[in-house]
């Protein structure tokens, strides 16, 4: 396992991430199954693990927080809000009065006093900088959290909320945690220059791209996985962008099989090379897929392969944009463009 430093903090983090997303009724996994898979991660030398609120309606954070139970010290949690978690219209978003609630939410679900990095899990437009800023950095003060950062924004909210935080004398944003993959590599553009520019740490969640760079998927083999199955429209061939990730997963099966690698190490190798990543969070469903995860953590990709890598995905591209979760909702909600 690689170490890196989450920015500018100085905290040591692993390379490879866990990401609790699939612990719960998603992933079908029962406590001792999440047990015995933070438990593998750990002797791995996995040293974070990344879950949220909104994950099984917390859910996964209790699982999470009965399995670290006892080496709390050993482990760094990061948990993220702001997502719906209910249909009250204030139990969500990036305002004062839900974040508090939702922290203690969290940390009771954990059972600890504190979390090592709480994340603002997507921009709410509807709260100022200066708002969600304060609140973090009273949490931070208050010993709740010990960093905090942003999931998914676009270069330009990153810059404004590190404009904010130096306007208003607040704590900042650390870290960020974008969509990256050989598929999704929009984020060269201008997210990781610009965090590169900051000093933020990257944990960059999908970096198997929802399953299409685990292996499983190939042009001869019918799709079926637990991801294809909750989320068919992100499968089905019929669709322009998935056909182009097909075509670009046969090549980059030929880059893998000529490097002798596995394609979960092609993936997971190019997402580690890029200087301005910290960590790939891996989201492993069963035991079987975080060994075969773990098994890419020393895994250095060569200048020629990922040349060829460039050549099959231009640096720069997503071939699926609409998957990232990261257009601006002014895109999504005409009333926000309109009234």
């Amino acid at each position: 396992m690689q170490y890196r430093s989450l920015g500018r903090t100085g905290v040591q983090v692993s390379s490879l991430v866990l990401g609790a997303m699939n612990f719960g009724a998603l992933g079908r996994s029962t406590q001792d199954e999440v047990t015995a898979m933070i438990d593998v991660a750990v002797e791995g030398g996995v040293n974070l693990v990344d879950t949220a609120d909104v994950y099984g309606r917390g859910e996964s954070e209790e699982l999470v927080g009965k399995a670290v139970a006892g080496r709390r010290d050993d482990l760094l949690l990061a948990t993220k809000a702001s997502l719906p978690m209910g249909e009250e219209r204030n139990r969500r978003g990036g305002s004062r009065r839900w974040l508090v609630t939702a922290l203690d939410d969290s940390l009771r679900r954990l059972g600890v006093d504190h979390v090592d990095l709480y994340q603002v899990h997507r921009w709410d437009p509807s709260v100022s900088d200066e708002e969600t800023l304060s609140a973090l950095t009273d949490l931070r003060q208050a010993g709740k959290i010990r960093y905090f950062g942003s999931s998914t924004y676009p270069a330009y909210r990153v810059v404004q909320a590190q404009w904010a935080a130096r306007e208003h004398h607040l704590g900042r944003y650390v870290t960020e945690q974008p969509s990256y993959s050989i598929l999704q590599r929009g984020i060269e553009t201008h997210v990781l220059p610009v965090t590169q520019e900051y000093g933020l740490g990257v944990l960059a969640w999908s970096p198997l791209a929802s399953g299409w760079l685990s292996g499983a998927i190939r042009a001869d083999r019918e799709i079926a996985t637990s991801r294809s199955a909750l989320m068919p429209h992100r499968f089905d061939t019929a669709v322009p962008a998935n056909r182009a990730k097909l075509a670009a997963v046969e090549q980059l099966a030929e880059v893998a099989d000529q490097a002798g690698l596995t394609m979960i190490q092609l993936a997971l190798g190019f997402v580690t090379a890029h200087p301005g990543v910290t960590s790939a969070i891996i989201g492993p469903r069963t035991p079987a897929h975080l060994h075969a995860q773990l098994a890419a953590a020393d895994t250095r990709l060569s200048a020629d392969v990922l040349d060829a890598i460039d050549a099959i995905v231009a640096p720069g591209t997503d071939l699926a944009p609409g998957e990232k979760n990261d257009a601006p909702p002014s895109l999504l909600d005409p009333a926000l463009r309109r009234r």
